[in-house]
Formats: C-alpha cells, sequence, structure tokens
C-alpha cells in the first residue's frame, strides 16, 4: 500500500462530504453521520460523471445530481440502482490529525 497525505482531519466535517484531486484524480471523502470517514472514487460508475462537481450528499447517502443514482454514504453501495457501487480506497487517519489515502489499494 502507498499512503499519500490528503489533509488535515481538521478540514473534514462529520455529515459532510469533501472533495479533493490528487494524482488527477477526483476523490471524494464522505463522513457518514454516525460513522468514519470514507475514501471514494469521485466519478459515478453510470457515465463516468463527476461527483466532485455534481452531487449532494446528506450525511447519508450520495446523490449523483446528472441522472438521479444514488449510492450509501457508508460503503459506495448502489441503492438506485442496486448492484453497482463507487470505488472505495483505503483511508486512516494518523498521528498529527492527518489525512491518508492509498488510491491504488
Amino acid at each position: 500500500m502507498a499512503f499519500q497525505t490528503l489533509c488535515k482531519q481538521r478540514y473534514l466535517g462529520e455529515g459532510e462530504s469533501t472533495p479533493f484531486m490528487l494524482d488527477g484524480r477526483e476523490v471524494l471523502v464522505l463522513w457518514p453521520d454516525g460513522g468514519q470517514p470514507r475514501a471514494f472514487h469521485g466519478v459515478c460508475p453510470h457515465e463516468g460523471q463527476s461527483l466532485v462537481n455534481n452531487s449532494d450528499f446528506n450525511g447519508r447517502v450520495l446523490i449523483c445530481t446528472v441522472h438521479g443514482w444514488v449510492f450509501d454514504g457508508r460503503n459506495g453501495e448502489g441503492l438506485r440502482p442496486e448492484g453497482c457501487r463507487i470505488r472505495e480506497y483505503p483511508l486512516r487517519l494518523v498521528d498529527g490529525g492527518l489525512v491518508e489515502v492509498d488510491l491504488e489499494g
């Protein structure tokens, strides 16, 4: 695994989504209500639309605003339609308050 620093943890908030660009890839960090931060590929699996620019997150579900696809914010699993998912990247919180992500994991 090749973890890279993404940001400081203070830039993330519970119930919020936070977009990033890292190594030319769109990364979307979701922090579901009552859960832990999760990092996802910031592109909808439907037609490759940017979730960084075209999504709403209400603390529980992420909605692609282009075509209305809905994903569980805890694991990226498709809720509408079922059977799809957003690719998740390994994410960890390290000493010093940093957030690291592995884009190859």
